[in-house]
């Protein structure tokens, strides 16, 4: 019987392809949010000047600007960015715009604070009108369907990666 010598050399570069393989598959960004029904193409200043997209259903995010308990919802005031592969929204790229978003039912003013990060799923409901400084302004008004706080503590995904990605 014949035996075949082993190159280890080979086979120690072999091992290191299986942790290297497994990090990038780590890398790859799972969305928050299925995007099926979505209309991703309507952006926040399409929606400003023509409020014929009610009922659309959009993904926006963006940063919170303020927030105001009604009687039974609440509205947040959101300035828009770009969304990443994770649909975190992207706060070194450009601004989008504002929109309003409603949510029914209390937020705790506290925990959805001015300057944190949210994603949202919702039905384009119109346009409210209201001021920046003292400009008139027209919001597009998103009733909320699915809301993600981004904590504080995640960080913002601005890196870029190669990676192939496995979902089960």
């Amino acid at each position: 019987m014949r035996r075949y010598p082993i190159n280890t050399e080979f086979s120690a570069r072999l091992l290191w392809l299986v942790p290297l393989g497994l990090i990038l598959v780590a890398c790859a960004a799972k969305p928050v949010f299925d995007t099926a029904g979505i209309n991703q193409s309507l952006t926040v200043n399409q929606v400003q000047q023509d409020s014929g997209h009610q009922g659309d259903t959009v993904l926006w995010g963006g940063l919170i600007l303020g927030i105001e308990n009604l009687h039974d919802s609440t509205r947040l005031e959101v300035m828009a960015y770009p969304l990443d592969a994770s649909q975190s929204p992207q706060l070194d790229e450009e601004l989008l715009g504002r929109f309003m978003l409603l949510e029914r039912g209390f937020l705790e003013p506290v925990t959805y604070a001015e300057g944190r990060r949210i994603t949202v799923v919702g039905k384009l409901a119109g346009q409210h009108r209201g001021k920046v400084g003292d400009s008139e302004y027209i919001y597009p008004l998103v009733h909320s369907e699915q809301l993600k706080l981004w904590s504080e503590g995640e960080p913002v995904r601005t890196f870029f990666h190669i990676g192939i990605g496995l979902q089960f």
